[in-house]
C-alpha cells in the first residue's frame, strides 16, 4: 500500500475538485462551501478568488478561461477573468446547492446538486450545452460526485456517494449517458469509507477518493481493486493527474464537520506518483 505526500498546510475547509489545465498553468481546485477557487503555483505557494456562496466545480473552456458551477447554477469566466453568471436554476430558499461534476468528451458540462442537509433524493445532475441552454439528466440523487470518463469516451463513471459504489454509464453524443449499472462495491450499507469524488487514467483506471476512508483506491476497467493510497486525512473528496506529463496524482481533503484540533492534516492538499498516466481534462466548450 503507498502513501500521499502532503504538499500543503491546512488551506481549506472543504477541499474538492482538483483540476490540471495547461490553458491556466496548472492545478486548480474549490474550497467549496467557501466559494473559492483556488490556484498551485510552480513554487507550492496557492492563490484563490471568490465566485459566490458555493464554488463546486471548475473546468476550463476551450476559448480559455472557466466554467464554474456555483450554489445555484453555473458562471462563465472569460480569459481575461470577466465573469458573466448564468440564470440560477432554483429558487434562493430551495436548500440544495451544486456539489461534483465534469465535461464530457463533446464538451458539454455536467453539475450534480444536494441538499445542504443530505436529504436522500433531492438532488439533481444538470448538464450545462456549449450554446447556455441546460438539461436535466438525473433526477433522485441524493449526494451527486464524481463524473469521469474512459479514455475511448464510451463509458461514464459517476458517484452518488450514499450508495456506496460507483456506478458506469453507456456514453454517446446522441444517447448521452445510458444503460447505468454498478461498476464497483466501494462499501457496504452504513460504511465509513463513502465514494465521492473520481478520476480516470490512461488505462482505464478508475480512482475514487473515499471521505471517511484516508485513501484513493483505483478500481481497474473490470471493477475488481487493484491498488489503494493512503492519505494523511480522513476525509478524502476528490483526485485528479496532473504534472506536465500527467502522471502526479492530486488529492483535496476536508476539514467538514471537523473539530479544530481534530485531524490536523484535514483541509491539506495531498500528491502521489503512481506509476499510471492520467487523461487530459475535458474542457467545456462553451
Amino acid at each position: 500500500m503507498a502513501a500521499a505526500e502532503r504538499i500543503t498546510d491546512r488551506i481549506v475547509h472543504h477541499g474538492e475538485g482538483p483540476c490540471w489545465s495547461p490553458t491556466w498553468g496548472g492545478l486548480r481546485f474549490v474550497d467549496m462551501t467557501e466559494g473559492d477557487v483556488l490556484t498551485l503555483a510552480a513554487d507550492g505557494s496557492t492563490s484563490r478568488r471568490h465566485y459566490g456562496e458555493v464554488a463546486a466545480i471548475v473546468r476550463p473552456r476551450t476559448r480559455g478561461g472557466a466554467v464554474v458551477a456555483v450554489e445555484r447554477g453555473f458562471v462563465l469566466e472569460d480569459e481575461d477573468g470577466t465573469l458573466d453568471p448564468l440564470p440560477e436554476l432554483w429558487a434562493a430558499d430551495a436548500g440544495i446547492r451544486m456539489n461534483e461534476g465534469g465535461c464530457d468528451p463533446d464538451g458539454r458540462f455536467y453539475a450534480g446538486s444536494m441538499a445542504y442537509g443530505g436529504t436522500q433524493g433531492r438532488g439533481t445532475l444538470y448538464r450545462l450545452d456549449p450554446d447556455g441552454s441546460v438539461s436535466t439528466v438525473l433526477e433522485g440523487v441524493t449526494i451527486s460526485n464524481g463524473l469521469g470518463f474512459s479514455p475511448d469516451g464510451t463509458l461514464a463513471y459517476y458517484n452518488d456517494t450514499p450508495t456506496g459504489r460507483t456506478d458506469v454509464f453507456d456514453y454517446s453524443r446522441e444517447g448521452g449517458l445510458v444503460n447505468r449499472r454498478p461498476f464497483a462495491q466501494v462499501n457496504e450499507e452504513g460504511g465509513t469509507d463513502r465514494p465521492d469524488g473520481l478520476c480516470v487514467d490512461a488505462e482505464g483506471g478508475v480512482w475514487t477518493a473515499l471521505f471517511g476512508g484516508s485513501a484513493v483506491r483505483r478500481y481497474a476497467p473490470d471493477g475488481t481493486l487493484d491498488a489503494v493510497v493512503e492519505v494523511g486525512a480522513r476525509q478524502v473528496t476528490a483526485c485528479t493527474f496532473g504534472g506536465e506529463d500527467l502522471t502526479e496524482l492530486f488529492i483535496t481533503t476536508s476539514r467538514e464537520n471537523l473539530d479544530e484540533d481534530d485531524d490536523p492534516a484535514a483541509g491539506s492538499l495531498f500528491r502521489h506518483v503512481p506509476g499510471v498516466k492520467g487523461l487530459p481534462v475535458l474542457p467545456f466548450a462553451g
